[in-house]
């Protein structure tokens, strides 16, 4: 049995020289292990080097079919799995778990720990598996309902009074809005399915008027209204400058004051004037100036809260009042602050008017009991500032006119022939340039040549001619008026006049190359296409427009006519006013 045995076992010796190959191995070891059993120099090796470069592509493109099956697959498999559902947090009443609201019904939920703590905050948006489970948050929603605040409850929740007759909300607050200031008519978002309050708005509309600083006008830039200015100078300055002389007399301080007159004859100028003024004298006094017992800080600078009265109409009811509160609110916070707060509305007679003036709105005019309670809120001219500019005063109602609201009225006429020289020698600055001829005439002299452009101007503007004529008015008293280019001029249109004169020098310096100055041509030229032109002419049939460029009182014109170029000659009865 022994010599059986012996052959086998050196059969099995002599296999174990032999390299051996395993079923499990690479292909490419594989030949790698062929090329290295044979010979160098062997035919074979050239056969195998070509098959290792075959296995090599085959393992390549093996590789990329299997991320393309990997891909194809992790697409499938998310278009298929369920959706995820988006929720909002309520709550965390524990580590690790949420109290969160999906389609209206309310959850204990898993919190994923992946998720930051950090981003968990009450009001977000979040997102949950089919267990329910928060894996991720979508931070706050951008959207979402507005509510007006009813009250800002002791434990920090919001009661919201809704309209239309639907109960009231009380809602929590976001993480963000923790801490925040909050007060009764501030505009809330709350998040769409009602449970939290999420951001406080920014006022719509008032807060576009507010300028930060106080206009930087002085009186100097205004030009041909002096009688105006001394009134409105004499009703601010003086209870400040001389605030001893006025509480020896036991005199109220004026906190009030109605600016009225033609359009575009200065009264926005003027009361950015007065702001500017009144503001710099405040923070400029002494501290026996300032009220006893006032408390607030005191003033050391200006806030000017520019209104046009039609801004202020809106057609649903109670916003219009609400923006006329909002107003005075602004106002007196900008107080507290620091800040002399001035309101200048102009188009007062649009908000404030009687019944005549409101008749072309449909609402109750409910305006004007809201600014005089606003207004009888108003101690001195240490708190606020109303300052009325309007263009038909006979339109304001007399509650908001009487003593103790507006206190002074004082009229921006139209300028007469020496304002409207002063007007225009604010306007041609002696850093203009003039047609070298022009000085040369005047003996090289810039201001010489300026009066005289100036004279030019005002007589072309103030001659009594036929070319002149503009409007031939009929008075309850049976007197003809005519009136004419002078009569009806304004620092709005003298300043058009200017930029038109300034323009056609440009565009003659333009194309002639050559640099040019302004000349008499300019300035003439530019006085007809203003009056051609311009739009100082109302529509024939604005009656009330036509009222508003008179210096006559309204129930005392009982007719107009205009001369119009390009049409009959002789007066043609524009607007029957009664």
């Amino acid at each position: 049995m022994g010599d059986r045995r012996a052959p086998k076992q050196d059969e099995s010796n002599n296999r174990s020289d032999e390299p051996a190959l395993k079923t499990d191995t690479d292909p490419l070891e594989l030949v790698e292990q062929c090329l290295a059993s044979f010979p160098e120099g062997d035919a074979r090796q050239k056969l195998l080097y070509k098959l290792r470069h075959a296995v090599t592509l085959s393992q390549a493109a093996h590789q990329q079919r299997e991320l393309e099956f990997k891909k194809v697959g992790e697409v499938v498999a998310k278009l298929t799995a369920p959706a995820n559902r988006i929720g909002i947090l309520l709550d965390i009443p524990g580590t690790g778990l949420a109290r969160i609201v999906v389609g209206g019904a309310e959850y204990y939920a898993n919190v994923d720990p992946r998720v930051s703590d950090t981003d968990l905050k009450i009001g977000t948006q979040i997102l949950v598996n089919e267990a329910y489970a928060v894996i991720k948050t979508l931070g706050y929603d951008q959207n979402g309902p507005i509510l007006k605040l009813a009250e800002a409850m002791p434990d920090g929740r919001l009661r919201f009074e809704q309209e239309m007759g639907r109960q009231s909300l009380i809602l929590q607050r976001s993480t963000d809005l923790v801490g925040v200031e909050l007060k009764t008519g501030d505009e809330i978002r709350i998040d769409p399915s009602h449970r939290v309050a999420i951001e406080k708005l920014g006022d719509r509309k008032a807060s576009r008027h507010v300028l930060d600083e106080t206009p930087n006008i002085t009186w100097e830039q205004i030009g041909g209204q002096n009688e105006a200015i001394a009134a409105i100078r004499k009703a601010i300055e003086y209870p400040l400058l001389h605030a001893k002389t006025f509480e020896r007399f036991k005199f109220s301080q004026p906190k009030g004051f109605l600016l009225y007159g033609p359009p575009g004859c200065g009264k926005t100028l003027i009361g950015q004037a007065a702001a500017g003024s009144l503001a710099k004298l405040v923070s400029e006094s002494k501290p026996e100036h300032q009220p006893d017992g006032d408390k607030r800080p005191p003033v050391t600078g200006g806030a000017f809260l520019h209104v046009k009265g039609p801004e202020i109409l809106n057609m649903w009811l109670g916003e219009s009042e609400r923006m006329v509160r909002d107003l005075f609110e602004q106002a007196r916070a900008r107080r507290r602050d620091g800040a002399l707060p001035f309101i200048f509305i102009d188009e007062a007679e649009s908000i404030l008017g009687t019944r005549r003036a409101m008749r072309s709105f449909n609402i109750s005019n409910t305006l004007v009991p809201m600014f005089c309670s606003e207004m009888d809120g108003i101690e001195s001219l240490h708190d606020v500032v109303i300052i009325l500019a309007s263009n038909r005063p006979d339109l304001i109602d007399p509650a908001v006119l009487r003593p103790g609201r507006i206190d002074r009225k004082i009229k921006v006429s139209r300028p007469n022939r020496d304002a409207a020289a002063e007007i225009m020698r604010v306007y041609l600055t002696s850093d203009l340039p003039l047609d070298p001829a022009l000085v040369q005439e005047r003996g090289g002299e810039h201001g010489r040549a300026v009066a005289s452009l100036v004279e030019d101007i005002i007589e072309s503007i103030f001659r009594r001619t036929e070319e002149n004529r503009l409007l031939s008015i009929r008075l309850r008293n049976g007197q003809n008026k005519v009136l004419y280019r002078g009569d009806l001029v304004s620092g709005a249109i003298l300043a058009s006049i200017v930029q038109r004169a300034k323009e056609q020098a440009i565009d003659r310096t333009v194309q002639s190359g050559q640099p040019s100055g302004l000349q008499p041509k300019d300035f003439l030229d530019s006085v007809s296409a203003e009056f051609r032109e311009g739009d100082m002419l109302p529509p024939d049939d604005a009656a009330e427009e036509w009222l508003k460029l008179l210096d006559h009182h309204p129930e005392q014109v009982i007719g107009v006519s205009s001369f119009r170029r390009g049409r009959q000659t002789e007066e043609r009865l524009v607007n029957q006013i009664i």
